[in-house]
């Protein structure tokens, strides 16, 4: 008589990173999990996390805990959106399509990779919610510019324009795992890395029915959608620099997001160029590795705006906790990228779902032990900062406004004294 095995439960984030690793090969897997070099910025924008502590009110009912917000004048049901993530067809058929379809369902926002397996007009039409287009200039401005039509005639609402990958960072992972050589390598050059692909079987039988090795629709080249062995050298000729703000903005008729700020000079920079929002972003560690974490880049990105445009952030995010440090910090909402990405490994859609309950249900708990209505309402009274994160004053933080705009008052700021009153 056979028995019938249940699923392992699912109670956070770690536990789809754990499910993700068993149904991927290696190779797909460290895609996702991996970042540049010794991998210091990966693991610092979790641990930056760690080092902020909470501030909670005690005695205090909250009958209920409200997440609502406003990006871009869009009202959101979370405030957190799903970041762009390349090659999602790689981790789960149609992957783009279903993480869209999820992020739609639970009422916040999708943002698509230029770098896609899916035509962003059917990205688009699976998701009922917001969706960005985050856009690469791979292969030159005229290829750039018919990919901006497309997205703008498909209904996306803001465009991103990542700043930060004047070269593919080296991930060293994907190297030992023979990316190049499983894409385009001869056969003799294949074999050594074969076997983590067969090893996954029914992660394979999905891939081929799926279509196998990928290209990149929404990237036409003269020749044809381009190859998924071009990406290294694409990015290298895609150098964006801030003349081309010029004329992207003359193109998009719509606001314009960039992502992969990392200094006070560059959230200037942009705001300059006409950027009407800004991502503090080190491409989740997986380009310049050494740079800070996220979460304490924004304290000086936000002293630099002061109110001029909305900031978002994004980063070593995995627990609805996390989210609530990055809202307090002052962030208007952030961007969650792994963790979605290894509930859509583990599970596709269902999976997807599942890590945007996981972060919706830790952030009402949250509130709730912070003795806090709502995320609006976080400030920097509800958390400590360390002394040596180097804040100036001019960083305080009020409680938010209830439409998402900055704030107004400042309170007691923790234990860094030169944000004191």
């Amino acid at each position: 008589m056979s028995r019938t095995v249940a699923p392992p439960r699912v109670v956070n984030i770690a536990d789809l990173r754990r499910l993700a690793q068993r149904r991927l090969p290696r190779l797909a897997f460290d895609y996702i999990d991996g970042g540049a070099d010794d991998e210091i910025t990966l693991r610092e924008n979790s641990l930056a996390f760690s080092r902020l502590t909470f501030r909670p009110r005690s005695a205090v009912a909250t009958s209920d805990a409200n997440l609502r917000t406003t990006v871009l004048g869009t009202p959101l049901d979370l405030p957190f959106l799903l970041a762009p993530v390349g090659s999602s067809r790689l981790f789960y058929p149609r992957g783009e399509v279903a993480a869209a379809k999820a992020a739609g369902a639970a009422g916040t926002a999708y943002i698509l990779s230029t770098l896609s397996g899916c035509r962003l007009e059917d990205v688009r039409a699976a998701t009922r919610g917001p969706a960005w287009y985050q856009v690469y200039l791979v292969g030159g401005r005229d290829i750039a510019t018919a990919g901006i039509a497309r997205a703008q005639a498909a209904g996306f609402s803001a465009l991103v324009l990542t700043i930060d990958t004047a070269v593919a960072g080296q991930r060293e992972r994907d190297v030992r795992n023979g990316v190049k050589e499983l894409v385009s390598g001869t056969l003799w050059e294949k074999l050594p890395f074969v076997p983590q692909v067969l090893a996954r079987p029914r992660w394979l039988a999905g891939f081929l029915a799926d279509g196998g090795l990928m290209n990149f629709p929404n990237v036409v080249l003269p020749e044809g959608p381009m190859g998924y062995a071009d990406v290294g050298a694409a990015l290298a000729q895609s150098v964006v620099t801030w003349t081309d703000l010029r004329w992207i903005r003359d193109l998009w008729k719509g606001p314009i997001v960039i992502k992969g700020v990392h200094t006070g000079e560059d959230a200037r920079q942009a705001i300059a160029a006409g950027a009407q929002a800004l991502v503090v972003s080190n491409h989740g560690g997986r380009q310049l590795d050494g740079v800070p974490a996220t979460l304490r880049a924004l304290p000086e990105v936000l002293e630099a705006v002061n109110g001029q445009v909305e900031v978002l952030v994004d980063g070593g995010i995995r627990r609805g906790g996390d989210v609530a440090k990055a809202l307090c910090l002052g962030a208007r909402a952030v961007l969650v990228g792994r963790a979605y990405a290894y509930g859509l490994a583990a599970a596709g859609e269902a999976g997807v779902a599942r890590a945007i309950e996981i972060l919706r249900t830790e952030l009402v708990r949250t509130l709730k032990l912070l003795g806090c209505e709502s995320t609006a309402a976080l400030d920097r009274s509800y958390i400590n900062v360390p002394i040596d994160w180097g804040m100036g004053p001019d960083a305080r933080v009020g409680p938010r406004q209830t439409d998402g705009s900055a704030p107004t008052s400042t309170e007691h700021i923790g234990e860094h004294p030169a944000l004191r009153s």
